[in-house]
C-alpha cells in the first residue's frame, strides 16, 4: 500500500508569496506553514503585537478550516517573536485562541527577523481525516 497523495491548501483572502502554500496534507496531518499578522488579502500587517498575534491566529483558523481541521485538531504550535519582552502580549492573545483546556504543545523562539518587519508568526501541525 502506497503513501496517499498529498494535498496543498491555498486560502483565498489569506495572503501568501508564491513560493509556498499556506498547508499541506499529508498521511492525516495538516502541515500549516508560517502565518503573519496581515491584513485580509493583503501583505500588510496589522499594528501591535496583540493585534498581529490575533490576526495570525486568525489567518491560521481560516487555513486549518480549508483542510478541514480546527483549532481543537491543533497538536503542536511554533511560535517566532522578534521581541522576547513581547511574549505576554502574544501568550495572552494565544490564550484567548486556544483556551485554557485541550491546549496544544508548543515552543516559542526568539528569533533576529520575521519577513516583511513581522513581530511574531506562527506555524502548526494538525490532525485531519481529509485525504487527497
Amino acid at each position: 500500500m502506497g503513501a496517499s497523495p498529498i494535498q496543498r491548501i491555498n486560502v483565498e483572502g489569506v495572503a501568501r508569496l508564491p513560493s509556498f502554500s499556506h498547508a499541506t496534507v499529508a498521511d492525516g496531518f495538516v502541515h500549516v506553514s508560517g502565518v503573519l499578522g496581515t491584513q485580509e488579502g493583503t501583505l500588510n500587517l496589522v499594528s501591535g503585537i496583540g493585534d498581529q498575534t490575533r490576526r495570525a491566529l486568525g489567518n491560521l483558523r481560516a487555513v486549518l478550516a480549508a483542510a478541514g481541521a480546527t483549532a481543537a485538531d491543533v497538536v503542536k504550535v511554533n511560535v517566532y517573536l522578534v521581541d522576547q519582552a513581547d511574549f505576554p502580549a502574544m501568550n495572552a492573545a494565544y490564550d484567548e485562541f486556544f483556551g485554557a483546556t485541550h491546549v496544544p504543545a508548543r515552543a516559542t523562539v526568539g528569533v533576529q527577523w520575521l519577513a516583511m518587519g513581522a513581530l511574531v508568526e506562527i506555524d502548526c501541525l494538525a490532525r485531519t481525516d481529509v485525504t487527497a
